[in-house]
């Protein structure tokens, strides 16, 4: 069972923003901005390359709602996925990093690696 199944099923404890049937909104406990927030269907799903469609038609609302919820739907935030080895997912359980509370900025992520015109 991931570390994030283990949230869900209360073996781990997180400071819960929301949560409804299906999805599930904590805070990062690593956070890389003054509001970091990870949301994650309750259901084990790998990653975001095999999401079934329905998942996300839900899951939608949900992250609208939490980014109004902690007041970030005016101000604006970062919603990322990682997806796999490569793409930085460190946690192989389907998770969306909520980024705001500030200015945030792009640094360069791989700079001696861009292939151009892929």
């Amino acid at each position: 069972m991931c570390i994030f199944c283990k949230i869900v099923t209360g073996d781990i404890p997180s400071n819960k923003i929301d949560e409804n049937d299906e999805f599930l909104a904590f805070h990062d406990i690593n956070p890389k901005a003054p509001v970091h927030i990870l949301i994650i269907p309750k259901q084990h799903i790998e990653n975001f390359q095999s999401t079934p469609p329905e998942v996300m038609a839900k899951m939608t609302p949900f992250i609208q709602e939490i980014a109004k919820k902690v007041g970030l739907d005016q101000t604006g935030y970062r919603l990322i996925v990682n997806n796999g080895e490569d793409g930085g997912q460190e946690v192989m359980h389907l998770h969306f990093h909520m980024l705001g509370g500030a200015k945030l900025k792009w640094p360069h992520l791989a700079p001696d690696t861009v292939k151009k015109n892929i």
